[in-house]
């Protein structure tokens, strides 16, 4: 009888020692969660700032190339090109 109860004791102090490791592992995988959020936010904030800086930096050598810059006189001509063509096609849409 007292290898049954010395069985049963060590069962349940493996249980014990599982039901430990399970909650451990759940807290790790908590943080884990935040911590993936918090990444995720940062990364799409960035993501914004590129874009917004990208955008400016568009602005700024169009500006620069109205100014006289030789290097993006090609791209501004492509530009208002471009922007005529749709000015173009919104008055026709309107037309119709």
């Amino acid at each position: 009888m007292s290898e049954i109860a010395e069985i049963i004791n060590s069962v349940e102090n493996r249980i014990a020692k599982l039901f430990n490791k399970i909650n451990s592992l759940e807290q790790g995988s908590v943080s884990v969660k935040e911590e993936l959020d918090r990444s995720v936010a940062m990364i799409q904030k960035q993501s914004d700032e590129i874009a917004a800086l990208k955008s400016e930096c568009d602005s700024l050598k169009m500006a620069n190339s109205l100014l006289g810059g030789e290097e993006n006189k090609r791209d501004t001509k492509l530009k208002i090109n471009s922007l005529i063509r749709e000015i173009d096609y919104c008055i026709a849409q309107l037309s119709d």
